[in-house]
């Protein structure tokens, strides 16, 4: 088994951007999900209700800044806010963010046709893994959703666009594109699994000289139904999850997972279940 991808979301909700490598701190990957677009009584928006986020595309600089794209839009350089004023955040285990500016709030406001403004968490240290998502004390985590890093591998993907189409046969309906990975968002995808789903049961594991340890099972919500090319949402993969591997009330594909030590993993590394 081996890496066959890594992608880092430096904006919460938006477009992902691949890696050939990238370091693990003990809150999740280099530069991942560091920022975050919020409302202005500091509630997160995503693109679960902001499908246009997902064309919004961020490359980190150096420094600790972004390059900020988005269709129609100039260029964004944003700068990174320290020192700037902290603004409260309604978002679990964290109180706070710092803005990013004015000029970066009506950039990012334009193009969603809203009111919002963007954050950084200056020190991920500030927020802790939920102990209902597999956290222990002294687990750190960025401003994902739940769990410090996402892995899902291609065998289990297979096997779900299998169920794809075997779900639109008995229902006499057209048969499905396969769907890409990019629709689950991971930060880690492994290929070589020998059995589909077989990262379920995976406690520990080791990429190079870092070893992550699982959090619990991923749990998915509407935003695999939406296309980030075209932004048209569906029924599925829900749909068919929900047939397969729905348990608790919810759907899953993935495991999160926690760095139990630092260090850098590439794209080919081996990947070696403890």
């Amino acid at each position: 088994m081996h890496v066959s991808a890594l992608r880092i979301y430096p904006v919460k909700s938006t477009a992902g951007l691949d890696m050939s490598e990238s370091l693990v701190h003990p809150w999740g990957l280099d530069g991942d999900r560091r920022w975050m677009v919020v409302d202005t009584e500091g509630t997160t928006v995503t693109a679960r209700t902001h499908r246009r986020l997902l064309h919004v595309t961020a490359v980190p600089q150096q420094g600790g800044g972004l390059e900020m794209a988005a269709p129609g839009m100039p260029m964004l350089h944003v700068e990174v806010p320290r020192g700037a004023a902290a603004v409260p955040l309604r978002m679990s285990r964290i109180e706070s963010g710092l803005v990013a500016g004015a000029a970066t709030d009506e950039w990012l406001s334009a193009v969603l046709g809203t009111a919002v403004r963007l954050v950084w968490l200056d020190d991920p240290r500030r927020r802790t893994v939920g102990t209902t998502h597999g956290g222990r004390p002294g687990d750190a985590l960025n401003l994902s959703d739940a769990g410090p890093v996402l892995l899902t591998s291609t065998t289990s993907l297979a096997r779900l666009n299998d169920w794809l189409r075997d779900t639109a046969a008995a229902r006499r309906e057209p048969q499905p594109e396969s769907l890409p990975m990019v629709r689950f968002r991971p930060n880690i995808v492994v290929d070589g699994v020998d059995e589909a789903f077989a990262e379920d049961e995976w406690k520990l594991i080791r990429i190079g000289d870092v070893e992550l340890r699982f959090g619990e099972h991923c749990d998915r919500c509407v935003l695999t139904t939406i296309d980030p090319a075209t932004l048209a949402g569906s029924s599925e993969p829900t749909r068919t999850l929900a047939r397969y591997r729905q348990w608790d009330h919810q759907v899953f594909f993935g495991i999160r997972l926690v760095p139990v030590t630092t260090g850098t993993v590439s794209v080919g590394d081996a990947l070696t279940v403890c």
